[in-house]
């Protein structure tokens, strides 16, 4: 794996789902209904039902590992600033992670990145920094 400053990492896309919100809720315990239910996600306020915010974050986890050959993650944050919104249908929706490499200095590369969902950023400030 070589990354140098400015380079430019080519955008990764994930198709989200209904079933992929399911799948994620089993494996990490997390069966909030917002999740799960238009009912009661738009009952508190919300566009619909909503991906998991550490889903969508495992999904940016994913990209970066497959950018950098499965570098070891040294540091890794976002603020959640806007939902992805799945609706029920066979289609969902995707998420687009991509990123421009900062700085590689003393053995780190930190990477900006963007994620978004439909026109929309979902993280605020999102950025990691990997072994090289």
């Amino acid at each position: 794996m070589t990354l140098e400053a400015g380079a430019e990492l080519a955008p990764k896309t994930y198709p989200v789902t209904r079933a992929s919100l399911v799948r994620y809720a089993g494996a990490s315990g997390d069966f909030n209904p917002i999740h799960w239910s238009d009912r009661i996600a738009t009952a508190v306020g919300l566009p619909g039902v909503i991906a998991h915010g550490m889903f969508t974050m495992a999904l940016v986890a994913r990209a970066v590992s497959e950018w950098t050959d499965g570098a070891e993650v040294v540091d890794f944050g976002a603020k959640f600033t806007n939902p992805v919104v799945v609706p029920d249908d066979d289609e969902g929706t995707t998420v687009t992670v991509s990123g421009t490499v900062k700085s590689v200095e003393d053995g780190l590369a930190t990477i900006a990145l963007t994620v978004v969902s439909g026109d929309q950023k979902v993280l605020g400030m999102p950025k990691v920094s990997v072994r090289v």
